[in-house]
């Protein structure tokens, strides 16, 4: 008797877009997002044009959905053998709900469209910018650093940084000292962000073959580094105030947020150096809600200033 082989359902129409959604990993682009707002309005030293705001917004999310999956693309291999990343649509080990090929396309399609846009409804080296940011992250992180060196988030971070450049150069056309500081705060930044994430999933990358710092340096030679950046941090923040004339509310949250940066990844140094459990993800997730509220406090400042 014949045995019937049921064929594999076909993807829900809902099931596809949330992969193509997953491709461009909604909550780094949210996190992206946090920093381009406030250098648009330091920049225009109040709320800019409405219709600049959301080109910008909008052409920033396409953008960094570009890289990001053209990013999945590339690492999918890596991603399938890395349990954070498993489940990512490319790399879940079945019949991929969208295939390799359409995931390429689809970043290259989010980029066109977003120098399209960019180029439309900005200034060119706004638009500029967002193409290099795809090309850092692309072509520099993921196909040239990422799998090559410990320092990999250092250098490769940086495309995590243009954001902010983009949001500046979409208000004014140029780069102001004030653009410069907050690029220094978000690179100084990522390290300690990162590398806490990547102690957590220390034996991910190592299976991976990713050589992240955590992998091949010492946890207390980590630990050490994520303070030096974390100092570095803080003090780019600080430097906002008289590079760019922030006033005393954005100062004291400097302050404030800042010391409770400086606290966490000294807390996880002193674990390190006692052989307990570094809790890495109190860094992680205070990190984030370092760079999200030190944004808001330059956009509140500014508009109190406006009073």
């Amino acid at each position: 008797m014949a045995v019937s082989v049921q064929a594999p359902a076909r993807p829900t129409p809902g099931a596809v877009l949330g992969a193509y959604v997953a491709l461009t990993k909604p909550r780094i682009i949210e996190l992206l997002l946090v920093t381009t707002l406030p250098a648009m309005v330091l920049a225009a030293r109040g709320l800019p044009p409405l219709g600049t705001v959301v080109a910008t917004m909008v052409g920033g999310t396409l953008a960094a959905g570009s890289a990001n999956a053209l990013n999945c693309y590339f690492d999918r291999d890596i991603d399938a053998v890395m349990r954070r990343t498993s489940t990512r649509p490319l790399a879940t080990g079945r019949e991929p709900v969208v295939s390799p090929v359409a995931a390429l396309v689809f970043g290259l399609v989010l980029g066109v469209l977003a120098t399209t846009l960019l180029a439309a409804t900005t200034t060119p080296l706004a638009t500029v910018l967002a193409v290099a940011a795809i090309v850092m992250y692309v072509g520099g992180y993921t196909l040239g650093l990422k799998r090559r060196t410990s320092q990999n988030i250092v250098w490769g971070g940086a495309a995590g940084c243009m954001p902010v450049l983009i949001g500046w150069a979409a208000v004014t056309g140029s780069l102001g000292a004030g653009a410069w500081v907050l690029f220094a705060v978000v690179f100084f930044w990522t390290p300690p962000h990162f590398w806490a994430l990547a102690m957590r999933f220390r034996d991910d990358y190592a299976a991976a073959g990713v050589p992240m710092l955590p992998v091949v340096a010492s946890p207390r030679s980590v630990a050490t580094q994520m303070v030096a950046y974390t100092w570095a941090t803080v003090a780019c923040s600080l430097a906002l105030v008289p590079v760019s004339g922030m006033g005393l509310l954005y100062g004291v949250a400097a302050v404030v947020l800042g010391g409770v940066f400086l606290r966490e990844v000294y807390r996880l140094r002193r674990r390190v150096l006692a052989g307990e459990d570094p809790r890495p993800m109190r860094v992680f997730h205070y990190s984030i809600l370092y760079l999200s509220a030190l944004s808001a406090a330059v956009v509140i400042d500014v508009f109190v200033h406006l009073r």
